[in-house]
This record gives C-alpha cells, structure tokens and sequence, in this order.
C-alpha cells in the first residue's frame, strides 16, 4: 500500500510499504477513507520525539472494514467504521472503569495517513456508523466523523477531567483542534463564561462559533492576569490545557481559582509541575490519553444530530500524496487541522 512513512524532523514521505497484515484473531483491516494530520504528529516531526526511519506515521481515520480476525463478532467487512486511535477490549478492569486508554490490550493506529490500518481488538475498539456509505457522505459529516477518531473526544476529556459543570468558567489554553474542540465540549457540558486563549485570529473566530464567550490574546504572565480580571480576580472552575509544554501548564494553574480543576491532554514535553502551588491553591489536576471508545457513542449522536461540528477544524484539504505539504502547513500555522483523502 501506499503510506505516509517518517525518516528524519522535517523529512515527511508518502511511498509503498506493506500491506497491515492480520497478526491476532481479534484484529481487523480497515481501508482508510479519510485521514488527518494531528498536532502531535509535529512533536516528531520537529525533532521532539524520537524517529525510528522509514516508519509509518498517523493515528486518525475512519473507513470500511475490508478483513477480520476469526474472533471478531461485531463488524464485518463492509462496515464504516471510526477507528479509536487507541485500541480496546472495551471489557477488562480498567476499560470498565471508564479508562479504555489504558487498556490491559492497549494498541495504537499506526497508519492512519495511508491507504490502510491495522486495528486491534477491533470488536472492542470500532465504532459502526449504521447507515454511513462512502461517497453519499456529506464532506462537512465526514470531516466531522474523522474528527471523533481523536481530536474531539480528546477535548471533550480534558473538560471531562476537568470538571466543566453547568454555569461553571471554563478556560481553554491551546488554540489547536483539541483546544478548538475543548471549547465545543465546555459549552456542550454547560459552562456559561468559556475563554479561548489563542492569538490567531481565524482560530479566535473558530473558537467564538464553538462557544467561546472571551477571547485572551495575551501569553505569560500577562495572560493569566487578563483571564484573572475577567473573573473578577478570582479565576476559572474548570481549566484545560490542550498543548503539552511547561508555558501552557503554567498558565493553565494560573488561571485556576482555589478548589478548581485542571485537564491537561496536551502530550508533555518538559512539563514541571509545581506540587506546592497545587497542594496550597487545592487545585485539582486530571487528565492524560483520552479514553475515546469511552466518548465515542455520545459523541458520536451529537454529531449525527448535527448539535455539533467539530469538523470545522479541518481547514485545509489535501490528497493523501500531498502529506509533506500537510505537514509544512501545520507546522508554519498555516493550517490548523489538515484532512487527507486517499
């Protein structure tokens, strides 16, 4: 098959690789019908994470079932499926606990920019879209459908863990798609005041279409002090950071009020937390992998209902061949989120 394949930062190719093989008898094949860029596959690709060369890269897609293992039981070729990017059982301890991302038989999609995918424990993991054929889709449900795969059950985990409760001040820091769909999954949860921190202005206005009440442009200190007025110096109920870095974590503290929650779901790279400011301000702080099979079926009704679309965080669209200039776009921030079509 042809794949998106990493073999240095910055060096981004699409090229043939091996077709993903069936390894376990709960597995199953997907050919991919829409792929996407995620804002951490830039970690990598700006030299952050280790590269093993000429491996394959993404994590996100939906598509049709095309082969399965001898123990799968709930779908069969055919099916349109979205593709969790990690794999579950969805039955032992921790996936009954609501932790699907930690899963006793945790996997991960590897191949999400190619043609196909391999997916594990695939009965656990799939989500059949009843009803969905491909090609009668409309682009703005597809692009919303390929979004549940990652980037919106992520935001809706980081205001999950956060602790986002009707009424509540919520404050997103992070203008990528996650911070854009944490925004989509404060209002849903019912927070009245919902602050964007973000300085680019074709995300401001994303955020405000989302939900978004204020806007902080300001970074640092700064911005923690306009955040802190606009709550009348007492701070927000519910925080999450959608970035990962130590800037974006200590805003994020911050802008909590004493007694309030953080959710962070931004990968972190070089992140120290500052226990004693946590202990003494009681502030809480959750979060991590998001368990996406846990969110998928609501989140899912939510976007067949058309209550919400977080689709509109894909703004740039390229054929699957074009993914190094994908990749260039969202590193140089000339696009947020882009969606690739094989």
């Amino acid at each position: 098959m042809r794949a998106t394949t990493i073999h240095a930062p910055g060096d981004i190719r699409f090229e043939e690789v091996p077709d993903p093989q069936l390894k376990k008898p709960t597995d199953a094949i997907v050919k991919v019908t829409a792929g996407c860029i995620c804002g951490s596959d830039l970690w990598p690709y700006r030299g952050e994470n280790p590269i093993r060369a000429g491996a394959t890269i993404g994590h996100e897609c939906i598509g049709v079932v095309e082969e399965v293992g001898s123990e799968v039981r709930d779908v069969r070729p055919g099916d349109f499926v979205v593709v969790p990017f990690c794999h579950c059982d969805n039955t032992c301890a921790h996936c009954r606990a609501g932790a699907q991302s930690a899963c006793d038989q945790l996997g991960m999609t590897t191949s999400g920019q190619a043609e196909y995918a391999r997916v594990g424990q695939a009965d656990g993991s799939l989500v059949r879209v009843d009803g969905a054929v491909p090609g009668e889709l409309d682009d703005e449900l597809v692009a919303s459908l390929l979004a549940l795969s990652d980037v919106m059950p992520t935001g809706w985990h980081a205001a999950v863990a956060a602790g986002v409760e009707p009424g509540d001040t919520a404050v997103v820091v992070g203008d990528g798609a996650v911070g854009l769909c944490g925004v989509i999954a404060a209002s849903v949860l019912g927070a009245e005041r919902i602050v964007a921190m973000s300085r680019h202005q074709p995300r401001q206005e994303l955020a405000r279409a989302f939900g978004a009440t204020h806007v902080v442009a300001a970074r640092g200190k700064e911005g923690i002090d306009e955040v802190r007025e606009l709550t009348d110096g007492i701070g927000a109920d519910a925080v999450l950071e959608c970035v990962g870095t130590n800037d974006a974590m200590t805003t994020a503290i911050g802008v909590t009020r004493p007694g309030g929650g953080v959710g962070f779901v931004g990968v972190p790279h070089g992140v120290d937390l500052p226990v004693r400011t946590l202990f003494e301000r009681n502030i809480g702080l959750r979060g991590g992998i998001a368990p996406v099979r846990r969110y998928l079926p609501e989140l899912l009704a939510l976007v067949q209902e058309r209550r919400i679309d977080p689709g509109r965080v894909f703004d740039l669209t390229l054929p699957l061949a074009e993914v190094a200039e994908g990749y260039r776009a969202m590193d140089e921030r000339r696009a947020i989120k882009v969606l690739l079509q094989p």
